[in-house]
């Protein structure tokens, strides 16, 4: 196969962007579109090699794979191998064990299982996750599994059977892409059944090119057709590139805006044609050829700095980052990728050996540091620990929390201890802990709590909010939540908590429409003759719970998280307006329980209020719970209400 200088410099065209997005400029809102023209120049390379090798006899899956594991492995092993010394000082015992977690799965190849279930590629949280960016080499790795394979047992067949069978693949993944984008985003994003279509694309070019002329593009090509076609490849993708963002569903049709921009220039960008030379030149040629660990480098060194700035540190900090990713890529191109795929430098036994060395040796210590909850015995003090202890979530959040299009139906809503409890909790995942916190505040009384909760669901009362598949969601189920409550009999009493922080900053004509929904599900609960608590938002913290603590050696009995007068100034939309709530309606703020007049504490007589930045801990919501029903009641609440499940 005749290698192609424009095939480098779009390379670099895919990472440049998708590195700038991950530092997070804004002007780059639609960078993780690198990855989907990553997949198809996969698709057409790796079935360029296969056609000119089966058509010439010397095709083996024994040397394809081998080939696979030259090109991904040392890198990739070198990279997690040079991270585990930051990750063992710097992050604390819950994102060690969540590093560890991603240790047991990159070398195996199921890292995009992995982190389609533990989080959402655009949640801020991700930003957090060092190995995050490997969700694209699992599904490139179990590609590579499925598709040589195919083409082994299918070869004898004509061609367009082949091809025919792939189209009828492709197709189907493009459509369940478009389905599961606003159904199931998570898996849709991450996993191979909704991603296949994309590397197909390349696969088709690589047919046609192979077709025509044996995988080579006639150089001297560059009619005005050829011309237009190469740049409304590169139109497209920029496109993609500055108008699309974390809102955009995808990979849904979406993504055939910069997957076919790929192929026209994979078909059409020739060296003779002005896009060609563009993407020939030397600087993105140089940057193509290091692009693979480059990629590899730069989000390791976005989530340390994070974890170390306990912030996001900077434009310039990411400048920075970026020019040493782009020096530790050379390096390790120089001295790692070229060495171990060149088989004279590497034989197929050593690279078999370190390849199975390391990856025994990345799971190993990868289920020590699940097994042992991120070493936290051996990487904190008794003090640390007696606090850590008291960072403890709801042991029903996993059963009882909803989110998704098959969302928890409302007739279907956990309840606890007492069945037809007379108390319901509503909100998104700020209403989790308090739910449990309540009930078994109540239980002593007999009295049960019914618990629903939303991910990620900011109020929707009276509106379809149609910014996000999950925010279609979100409106459909707070609309069956809100009726089912209302005709609900038995439900006397509505306790409703929202995560606002994200809107009610500032006075912004964007904060009426979820205002409007706020404080409309209240009077419409309170208009069905039931009694209304509306729990503020507690204090959120300036970092992490656990981080928080780990930087502590000896962590005092009481920790301030915030001034108290900046989250007063975060919350001014909200405190502002509560004259337009009904006198009625019983307002609890968790700021009068966390808070003295300077400090909010993110640890109280030496437990735990949270278990991150913003969600209380089950510590923190029986506080606020006692305070809900003292007031509702009218009878004092001692701290009777233990922590135990």
């Amino acid at each position: 196969m005749e290698y192609r200088r424009e095939i480098d410099g779009l390379r670099a065209l895919a990472v440049v962007p998708v590195i700038l997005f991950h530092a997070g400029f804004d002007t780059f809102s639609g960078g993780f579109v690198g990855v989907d023209v990553f997949f198809v120049i996969s698709g057409y390379l790796i079935t360029s090699i296969i056609l000119a090798e089966k058509e010439a006899g010397t095709f083996s899956l024994v040397d394809f794979y081998e080939r696979r594991m030259r090109r991904i492995l040392p890198a990739l092993f070198f990279v997690m191998l040079a991270y585990i010394p930051f990750a063992w000082f710097w992050l604390p015992p819950r994102d060690m064990k969540d590093f560890s977690e991603s240790l047991i799965a990159v070398p195996v190849a199921v890292s995009n299982f992995l982190f389609w279930q533990r989080s959402g590629y655009f949640d801020t949280a991700s930003e957090l996750k060092s190995l995050l960016h490997t969700w694209s080499l699992a599904v490139e790795e179990q590609y590579y599994l499925l598709f040589p394979a195919f083409l082994v047992l299918t070869w004898r067949l004509r061609r367009h059977w082949v091809i025919g069978i792939l189209i009828v693949v492709a197709l189907t993944s493009l459509a369940l892409a478009h389905w599961g984008a606003s159904n199931h985003p998570q898996a849709t994003f991450f996993l191979l059944p909704t991603r296949i279509w994309e590397l197909l694309i390349g696969v088709f070019a690589a047919f046609y090119l192979f077709g025509r002329e044996g995988t080579k593009i006639k150089s001297g090509d560059s009619s005005h057709l050829i011309q237009f076609l190469g740049i409304f490849g590169l139109f497209l993708i920029v496109y993609s590139i500055f108008v699309f963002d974390r809102k955009t569903l995808f990979p849904s049709f979406y993504a055939l805006i910069p997957t076919v921009g790929t192929t026209f220039i994979v078909l059409f960008a020739t060296r003779q044609t002005m896009v060609g030379k563009i993407l020939s030149s030397k600087v993105l040629v140089g940057l193509g050829l290091i692009s693979y660990s480059v990629y590899l480098w730069h989000q390791p060194l976005f989530a340390f700095a994070r974890h170390v700035a306990l912030a996001d540190p900077g434009r310039d900090v990411f400048i920075l980052l970026i020019l040493l990713a782009i020096a530790a890529a050379y390096l390790s191109w120089r001295f790692v990728e070229r060495p171990f795929r060149n088989k004279h430098e590497v034989s197929r036994k050593s690279l078999v050996i370190s390849t199975l060395f390391f990856t025994a040796f990345f799971v190993l210590f990868g289920l020590a540091g699940v097994l042992t909850r991120g070493f936290v015995d051996i990487r904190t003090n008794y003090m640390q620990k007696q606090v850590l202890a008291t960072v403890v979530r709801s042991p029903k959040r996993k059963e009882c929390h909803t989110s998704g299009a098959d969302y928890r139906k409302p007739e279907n809503a956990c309840q606890y201890y007492v069945p037809n409890g007379s108390w319901a909790v509503l909100g998104d995942s700020h209403a989790v802990e308090l739910a449990y916190a309540l009930a078994k505040v109540l239980e002593k009384d007999n009295k049960g709590v019914k618990h629903f909760s939303f991910s990620g669901c900011a109020p929707a009362y009276g509106r379809i909010d149609k910014t996000h598949s999950d925010s279609i969601n979100c409106s459909h189920w707070t609309e069956e939540v809100a009726a089912h409550i209302i005709a609900d009999k038995s439900i006397d009493t509505v306790v409703v908590s929202y995560h606002t922080e994200g809107w009610a900053a500032s006075d912004s004509n964007e904060n009426a429409a979820p205002w409007h929904s706020y404080k409309g599900i209240l009077h419409a609960f309170k208009a069905a003759g039931k009694d209304v608590v509306l729990v503020l938002q507690a204090p959120s913290l300036d970092e992490g719970m656990e981080r928080l603590v780990f930087r502590l050696d000896s962590p005092p009995l009481n920790i301030p998280g915030k001034k108290r007068k900046e989250w007063e100034e975060r919350q001014k939309y909200i405190t502002g307006r509560k004259n337009e709530i009904s006198d009625e309606v019983t307002i609890i703020n968790p700021s009068d329980l966390f808070c003295d007049e300077k400090n909010c504490y993110a640890v109280r007589d030496g437990k735990a209020l949270y278990f991150d930045i913003h969600h209380m801990s089950v510590a923190g919501a029986l506080l606020v719970a006692e305070e809900i029903v003292e007031r509702v009641t009218d009878r004092p609440i001692g701290s009777e209400a233990t922590m135990n499940p």
